[in-house]
């Protein structure tokens, strides 16, 4: 019975859910248009509080009561126009958003940075989804599609309307030091095709979502937080490759385009200029000629790829003077809101046009219904964040990303009544996959390698492994953020290239260009499974047992040997 009125209770949040987003009308066509409630909201507020629409503030839960309070007067003050949610708990956030609705003359949008789900700023408390970059090994976009929807079901419950994913930019660039895993890979038509997915589920869900990084960040080698990147290639390369995902689904229907802090001379030549808070690229670029009418949002003015050559407030007026609808977490918001009525007085901004753009925020608002806004109830808001569903969708996401890159003959051969050794690198104690494995093992012997062993260890070490018929070589990258390339001395990578041979099956937890870190190929078979967290372990656990069969295929070139598609 409780069974039944679980299916039942899903079956209608289902239903609800997508009887909304069928009542809900086209977004960009919605905000484009006269509404009463506009208006009529717009009427009412001063020339300070319009602008201040256009600014989103930074609000976490995680940095104490004092910073909560800040924020509060903050927008109390200046009456902006939203939040970027940043890290902290699920109830504490929802009663952060309760009190700063309270003070909000007009609703505020709050948006947040979750490519993965709720979990990439609440891991602790909320689900992540697997990384763009694992999503771009599943042959079955429905899932995406899956994703999307119940991303959008955890945003409703929680109280947020505007996600900044799904991240477009194709990663060709092995060492990106700010996107690589961030990206479905590196074909373009298959990140458009991935992309496109993720975005229909969240805003047929009724969020918003946002493509990222315009015009294309997926061949940088400078992270934006830290400085500014430069892109030299020509507006042809430029037109054919970054820029193919943004044309292809702003044509499908974007609600919005983030816009990064790049120098692109090719787009722009105005020294040190970042993309963001380029006319050029904002407005001629992006709304002219690819006909873009959504929401523009800056990414994050306080990082140094945009404060840097543009600071005390210049790159906040810049970010209008180019065209956007949205600034991202200004240094200070006051003295920007200041800069940007001088510069209407001066005949620098035109008043049309802001005003134009306060009233595509409200039309958005309208859209999302804070017309109508509910404070968020936090009885049972853990749970409800995490269910059963959420969880299967995860596991049934991670199953379908597993990728076998050589024969499945060591998998055939694999059994578990056979003496084992399991040699786990990375880690210093087992973790799930080696828990998992150890229980269906009849004989094995586990050993853990930390990565700074030395040559004589290792070959001691070598010697016991080896006396046992199988060996499974399990390495793990235990780092929050897979990197391109393994932490591992070079004692280390010597002993991993003597026992991945035709004994071993090797399994990768890691960032599959760390492929090109070790040479695990001479193995029976190598399964990979793209990051290290524990549903990924579970799916490669089950390859490994034959409860699955992988299906995965590389999303990424990453050798002339191991190239965009190889899976077997």
């Amino acid at each position: 019975m409780i069974k039944k009125l679980f299916s039942f209770g899903l079956l209608s949040m289902m239903l609800i859910s997508a009887a909304f987003a069928q009542n809900k009308p086209n977004f960009v066509d919605f905000i484009n248009q006269k509404h009463a409630w506009v208006d009529s909201v717009f009427n009412k507020l001063t020339p300070k509080q319009r602008i201040a629409q256009l600014f989103l503030v930074r609000a976490h839960t995680n940095l104490g009561q004092r910073y909560i309070d800040s924020v509060k007067q903050v927008i109390e003050k200046e009456q902006l126009g939203g939040l970027v949610v940043f890290q902290g708990g699920p109830v504490r956030h929802a009663n952060m958003f309760n009190e700063y609705q309270k003070v909000s003359k007009v609703p505020l949008l709050i948006t947040f940075d979750g490519e993965w789900g709720l979990g990439m700023r609440m891991p602790d408390s909320t689900i992540s989804y697997p990384y763009q970059m694992t999503l771009g090994a599943i042959q079955n976009n429905n899932l995406l599609y899956e994703m999307g929807r119940q991303v959008a079901r955890d945003f409703h419950r929680i109280g947020m309307h505007f996600n900044f994913a799904p991240d477009v930019d194709i990663n060709n660039n092995p060492k990106n030091p700010v996107i690589n895993f961030r990206s479905f890979g590196d074909n373009k038509y298959k990140v458009t095709e991935k992309g496109k997915a993720y975005m229909d589920g969240m805003v047929q869900g009724g969020i918003l979502a946002s493509l990222k990084h315009f015009p294309g960040h997926g061949d940088t080698d400078v992270d934006s937080h830290h400085d500014l990147p430069q892109l030299k290639f020509d507006k042809a390369r430029l037109d054919s490759l970054e820029l193919y995902p943004f044309k292809q689904l702003i044509n499908a229907g974007a609600p919005a385009v983030m816009v990064a802090h790049m120098n692109i001379p090719a787009l722009d030549n105005t020294p040190n200029i970042p993309s963001s808070i380029s006319k050029k690229i904002v407005t001629d670029l992006l709304r002219k000629e690819l006909g873009f009418r959504g929401l523009t949002v800056t990414d994050a003015m306080d990082m140094s790829g945009v404060k840097k050559y543009f600071p005390n407030g210049e790159a906040d007026v810049m970010a209008i003077e180019a065209g956007h609808d949205l600034l991202e977490v200004s240094e200070n918001s006051g003295r920007a809101i200041d800069l940007i009525e001088k510069a209407i007085k001066s005949g620098r901004l035109s008043q049309a046009d802001v005003d134009a753009r306060v009233k595509k925020v409200l039309a958005s608002k309208l859209w999302l219904g804070l017309n109508k806004i509910k404070p968020v109830n936090t009885n049972n808001l853990y749970s409800d964040l995490n269910t059963p569903a959420a969880q299967s969708l995860v596991q049934r996401i991670s199953d379908a990303a597993v990728t076998l890159l050589k024969s499945d003959r060591g998998l055939k051969r694999f059994d578990p009544k056979r003496a084992t050794s399991i040699v786990s690198v990375g880690i210093d104690q087992a973790q799930d996959f080696e828990k998992g494995l150890a229980i269906q093992l009849m004989d094995h012997d586990q050993y853990f390698i930390k990565g700074d062993e030395t040559e004589e260890q290792l070959k001691d070490l070598m010697k016991d492994a080896k006396d046992n018929r199988q060996i499974i070589l399990v390495i793990h990258d235990n780092r929050s953020r897979p990197r391109s390339e393994l932490v591992l001395n070079d004692a280390t990578k010597a002993f991993i290239d003597k026992i991945a041979g035709r004994r071993t099956i090797s399994v990768m937890f890691t960032n599959p260009y760390a492929l090109n870190s070790v040479d695990v190929m001479r193995s029976s078979s190598v399964l990979l499974g793209y990051q290290n967290d524990f549903f990924m372990q579970k799916a490669v656990l089950k390859a490994l047992l034959k409860q699955i069969k992988p299906e995965g295929k590389l999303p990424v070139t990453i050798s002339k040997d191991l190239k965009n598609g190889s899976g077997i």
